[in-house]
């Protein structure tokens, strides 16, 4: 991880600073179903010759102690993933406030009913939910389209290659939770 000292911090908020305002008077750069905050991510790793991780790390320590800019740089993803492309807008056209209440309440009880799933259902079926939410989400982002889409075409790979599929799955699923001390399925 980067150590973010003065001067690195100042670099990383004039750049992401300029970025924000580039991308924002210039939405055109975000090409297709580009990402703009990957777009920023990379102009810190390019510009300050970091790896991706330590430009992940500057970007989130630089916003979470510039609200204002984090502010600017949430506005700017909005315009560009939801209002733009016409996707989220009844999300995107809500107060900041109302959004983060809808986001708090998500988080709450998406938590919540995975710990009440663990506890009725067993670990490993939460591990499954997780692992193959997380290869949806993946293959979502990477393709450019709706996480439902993305999980039709992973449960019909998966249905395609039942065996191989289930055994890689539940290799991952032990490992994992033999990693972390916890009893295998």
């Amino acid at each position: 991880m980067v150590k973010l000292d003065d001067k690195s911090r100042i670099e990383a908020e004039q750049i992401i600073m300029n970025e924000i305002s580039v991308v924002t008077g210039n939405p055109s750069i975000i090409k297709g179903t580009g990402c703009a905050a990957c777009h920023v991510l990379f102009k810190v790793k390019d510009l300050m010759h970091v790896s991706k991780q330590d430009a992940a790390d500057l970007l989130s320590e630089v916003l979470l102690d510039n609200k204002p800019l984090n502010n600017e740089f949430i506005s700017m993803v909005e315009q560009i993933h939801m209002k733009a492309r016409m996707i989220g807008t009844v999300f995107a056209i809500k107060t900041r406030d109302a959004k983060d209440r809808y986001i708090d309440s998500n988080f709450k009880n998406t938590l919540s009913g995975l710990t009440s799933d663990a506890s009725v259902y067993g670990t490993e079926i939460v591990m499954r939910r997780l692992i193959l939410s997380n290869i949806a989400l993946n293959i979502a982002q990477n393709l450019g389209v709706d996480y439902h889409a993305a999980m039709e075409e992973l449960y019909y790979y998966m249905r395609k290659k039942d065996m191989e599929t289930y055994e890689e799955l539940m290799q991952s699923i032990r490992s994992l939770l033999t990693k972390r001390g916890v009893e295998k399925p």
